[in-house]
């Protein structure tokens, strides 16, 4: 494996007036392609701040961040914007779908960005949605979708550009513990069977134990980094 994300000495310190609140403090550590990373730890541990910088969403206070080899973490607005567009697909707790678009239309919709000819939108999306087992419901608005299902929408959207990283957040926050599981083990396959490299962010020790490594976080610092079966042991409650 090759090295996708590296970070080193990164910091993040929100302003609340005259009040500095330091979310990351001093965050050092690389991903290479193609791993399953879960990134825990309790609110205020300092994980979404993290997972926001790697998606390009927000800025280190200092410290530097690696994609592919290019330092990213200082590029402009518009650099990031084709980053997040090419490089970087995104699952969300809420699937954020149109609910008055078709799947096929809803996972066409980031290539249109991209200047793609109507018939190959169609066929990659078509491609994406057969790969996420939603081949029979391409033609299905979200409302005739299941939570699962839907979820399964917005990752076939989070894949269709081909990205080099995929980061969730809370993907199975709003699901059922079967539906959690199913979706849990689509991520499993895609990282598996396609080589996507998956970065989740939860909460939960049983959803964390689907990734090959956990990396824990406390008070803005990484407190543990390693394969689940140690991880999940030094957790505190």
């Amino acid at each position: 494996m090759s090295e996708l994300i590296r970070v080193e000495n990164l910091h993040k310190i929100y302003r609340m007036g005259d009040v500095e609140v330091p979310a990351l403090c001093g965050v050092n550590l690389t991903v290479e392609r193609g791993e399953f990373v879960a990134v825990m730890g309790s609110s205020g541990s300092g994980k979404s701040t993290f997972m926001n910088i790697l998606g390009c969403l927000d800025r280190p206070t200092s410290g530097k961040y690696w994609l592919e080899g290019e330092e990213v973490g200082s590029l402009s607005a518009d650099e990031w914007a084709h980053i997040r567009n090419k490089r970087i697909g995104f699952v969300f707790q809420g699937f954020n779908l149109l609910s008055r678009t078709t799947a096929l239309e809803n996972v066409e919709l980031p290539m249109m960005y991209n200047g793609y000819a109507s018939k190959d939108r169609h066929a990659r999306a078509v491609e994406v949605l057969s790969l996420v087992g939603l081949a029979e419901r391409h033609d299905h608005t979200p409302n005739r979708l299941s939570g699962g299902q839907q979820q399964r929408v917005a990752i076939a959207r989070a894949l269709v550009n081909k990205p080099s990283l995929i980061l969730a957040d809370e993907p199975t926050g709003n699901l059922d513990t079967v539906t959690s599981n199913d979706i849990m083990a689509l991520f499993q396959r895609l990282n598996s069977d396609q080589g996507i490299t998956v970065i989740i962010v939860t909460h939960e020790a049983d959803i964390a134990e689907h990734a090959k490594r956990q990396i824990v976080f406390r008070d803005g610092q990484v407190v543990a980094d390693h394969p689940h079966q140690q991880v999940i042991a030094r957790m505190e409650p």
